[in-house]
């Protein structure tokens, strides 16, 4: 496990005691766990941005994302994002 220490504003750091008081995590857990939501939610904004650009494929965004391809297809319907082409429909057959 690696170590990452950092420096943050006073504001935010009295966010995270109230967080940690909510939550009753000591320090360590509590960053690992905002930590990881955080770069689980830009996952899941990567792949909605690249699926959007046509770059890539629902199968393949949903797998960027961590996510079912029906919980991922689910989520571009909840942020009305276009995605069906030809060409994506095409590539996701071939996929499966």
């Amino acid at each position: 496990m690696g170590t990452i220490s950092t420096r943050v504003p006073d504001d935010l750091e009295a966010e995270l005691e109230d967080y940690l008081a909510e939550e009753r995590l000591d320090r360590s857990t509590a960053v690992r766990k905002l930590l990881a939501e955080g770069l689980a939610e830009w996952r899941r904004e990567q792949a909605l941005a690249r699926l959007e650009d046509g770059e890539i494929t629902v199968s393949k965004a949903a797998e960027i994302a961590g996510m079912s391809q029906w919980e991922f297809v689910a989520l571009v319907e909840e942020r009305d994002i276009s995605w069906v082409s030809s060409d994506h429909l095409d590539a996701d057959l071939d996929e499966l």
